[in-house]
This record gives C-alpha cells, structure tokens and sequence, in this order.
C-alpha cells in the first residue's frame, strides 16, 4: 500500500500561472481591438479621399433657359404720367329764384342742347302782374306822348314834360323787371351736354342756388396731369398725347397737349399740365383716373431685351450673355458671361439698354437667377413665354 505524503503547513507552495494568463488575453483582445479601428479608419480615410476626388473632378450640368436677341428697335420717345378727365365745361344747375317746380323738361343721363327748358317754376304770379304793368307802360307811353305835344305847343310847363317821361321810362322798366324775373324761373342748358341725375320733382319749391342737376360737356374732354420740371425741355403745346383707363384696358383715345402751365409747384416741382381729348363715344367721364403719354416727335433707335433678362441688384443691373466657349471640363459649347448694362425706357415686356450690350448679342431671357459666370446651359425656347411690346393681361 502506497505511502500518503502530507505536507506541512509551514512547507512554500509553487506560484500559480492564472493571473498571467488573463493578462495575455487581455493584451491580445486590445491589440485586435486597435487593429480593427485601424482598419476601419483607413477604409473610412480612402472613402473620404475618394469622394474629395470626384468632388474635385465634378462637373455641373449645363442648365436649361431660353434665349432672346438683342435686337434694335424704333421707339418713340414718350413721357408718362397720371391724369384725372376733366369736363371742358361743367356745372351744377340751379335756380336763381325761388318758386315751385311745375315743369321738368329732361330725363335723367340725357343729352341736351344750349337753350332747352330744363326747369319751368311757377310764374302765374309774375304773369299776372305783367299785364298790369303793361297797361300802366302804354298809359305812361300816351301820356308822354300828349304832353310832347301840348309842349309843342306850348300848353304845359317843362316840368310836366320830364315828368311824363319819367312816368313811361319807370313803367318800361317795372316791364322788363317782371320779364326778366320770368326768365329767371325757366331754367336751360347754358350749353351742349351731358345732364346728370335730376335732384327736383314736381311740385317741389326751390330754394335760390339750390341744386337741380349736373351738367356736362363731354366731347372733347380735358385730361390734367403733372410732369417734373425737367419734361419743360422736351415737351411743348401741340404735342400728340395718348390716353388709356382703366375701366376699357383695350382702347386708347389721342388727343393734343393744350396748355402748360405758367409756373411748377413748389411743393413738387411739378408742372401741371393739360390736353384736349376728342370723346365723341362719351366713355370718357369727369373725374376718371387715366394714365397719360406725352408723344415725342420722331423717332429713336434702341436695343431692347426682354424685361425678364435683367437681373435687378442694388449694385447694377445684369444680363447674362451666350457665347460659345468650354465649361468647367473642357468641352465646347454654350457658356454664359455676366455682363452689367445701363437701363433705359420700358415698354410693355420690353426694356431699352442704353449701354453695356450691342445688338444681335444673345442672352438668357428666363432662367438667369440659377446661373453663375461661366456657366454651362442648354438652350430651349420651345416654352419661351411670349414676349409683346403692348401686352394684354387675360383673366382666367
């Protein structure tokens, strides 16, 4: 039977191997660790790298706009301004007298002409003193004559002739008061024109000044409106002027500039002005907005673009140009150039360049805002919006 050995308590142990372990397990856990952000970075980095490459070799496609000529144009000088219609002659009916109204000879928006009865008041009373007076006018008038003659003859004194005279010239007179009182209560149209809407009725009494009905002429009519003191060199009386309205967008009325006023206005500066316009249709009314052109005479040579080709900026305006040339990679084609031009007059969808672009020039009439200098584009005109020097706005 084998031996038990025992050891002794006091006897030294050999050292255990586990804590070294672990550490080396620790050790290589950390370095795969390292290994794989390592690798992780550096796929990461050549990503990064790679796509700075593409972004650097990138190459914008060109962008698609329309195009439009610079093309020389002849326009006629104009000045605009704002104007109101003005009758040439208007006034507010009304009777000097008063009295009841027993006639109304008008209809209400009618036409009238220079002497017709409008108004009639009631006049019985001015008649019926009329008569009397009349017989008193003859009486005077063969009193005065007998007394011419008895003084002739020598049957009566001076003083009885003058008064005999005074006698007839005072009946005359009470004669042709009472008849022009008469007068006073039949109101006419002090001229040709357009009556208004009537403010009596029959049976009404009227009180002297108050107001019966407007009254006014319509064919020609006055357009007044202001133009700077700077207008003073280019405009002068005869000068054609086109008028438009609001309220019938599609017709324009000429007419001639009458009167510039002697004197600008301090407050403004402005230069009130007026011109005759012919009305025969009567559309144009008292008192409507119109917008007015002062025609200048002859003609002046311009290069216009369409409106929309122009970028407006607080620094200047610009337009893109189209021109052959390369774009970012080197191929040929279409590039644009900005280019800051000097505006002048609009019209309609047109814009006058007064420098900064020479005729047959093409630039981007629509599109411009996305575009950059040196830019690649495409040109496509088949939904170019239509461009029109006196454009009609349609409601739809």
């Amino acid at each position: 039977m084998p031996a038990t050995v025992t050891a002794r308590p006091d006897e030294a142990q050999p050292p255990s191997t586990r804590p070294a372990g672990r550490r080396k397990r620790w050790v290589i856990g950390v370095l795969l660790l390292l290994g794989v952000i390592v690798l992780l970075g550096g796929i990461k980095a050549a990503q990064i790298g790679a796509m700075i490459e593409a972004g650097a070799a990138f190459v914008p496609p060109p962008e698609a706009v329309t195009s439009a000529k610079a093309e020389v144009a002849q326009w006629q000088a104009t000045r605009g301004a704002v104007g109101t219609v003005l009758a040439v002659r208007g006034v507010t009916l009304g009777a000097e007298l008063s009295g009841i109204v027993r006639e109304i000879g008008f209809e209400d928006g009618a036409r009238v002409k220079k002497g017709q009865v409008l108004v009639r008041l009631d006049t019985s009373s001015e008649e019926a003193q009329l008569t009397g007076a009349l017989a008193d006018a003859e009486l005077a008038k063969l009193t005065r004559g007998r007394a011419q003659s008895l003084h002739a003859q020598g049957a009566n004194t001076q003083s009885e002739l003058e008064s005999a005279q005074a006698r007839a010239i005072q009946a005359e007179a009470a004669v042709a008061n009472l008849r022009a009182i008469i007068a006073k209560k039949v109101i006419r149209a002090p001229f040709d024109g357009r009556i208004g809407i009537r403010q009596v009725e029959l049976g009404q009494v009227v009180s002297p000044g108050g107001p019966i009905a407007s009254l006014q002429a319509m064919d020609p009519v006055y357009v007044e409106f202001l133009l700077p003191q700077q207008a003073l060199a280019e405009v002068k009386p005869g000068q054609k002027v086109r008028v438009r309205v609001d309220v019938f967008p599609k017709d324009t009325w000429e007419g001639a500039l009458t009167t510039i006023n002697p004197e600008v206005e301090l407050s403004s500066r402005n230069v009130r002005m007026r011109a005759t316009v012919p009305n025969a249709d009567g559309r144009l009314m008292p008192g409507m907005f119109a917008n007015v052109d002062v025609l200048a005479e002859g003609t002046t040579e311009v290069v216009a673009i369409p409106a929309t080709a122009v970028l407006f900026a607080p620094y200047g305006d610009s337009v893109y140009v189209i021109e052959e040339g390369k774009d970012a990679a080197g191929k040929p084609g279409l590039v644009t150039q900005q280019r800051f031009v000097r505006l002048g007059e609009r019209r309609g969808d047109f814009v006058a360049v007064a420098s900064g672009l020479k005729p047959g020039e093409s630039v981007v009439s629509n599109g411009a805002f996305k575009l950059r200098n040196g830019a690649a584009v495409i040109v496509n005109n088949s939904l170019a919006p239509q461009v029109e020097s006196a454009p009609q706005p349609v409601d739809r």
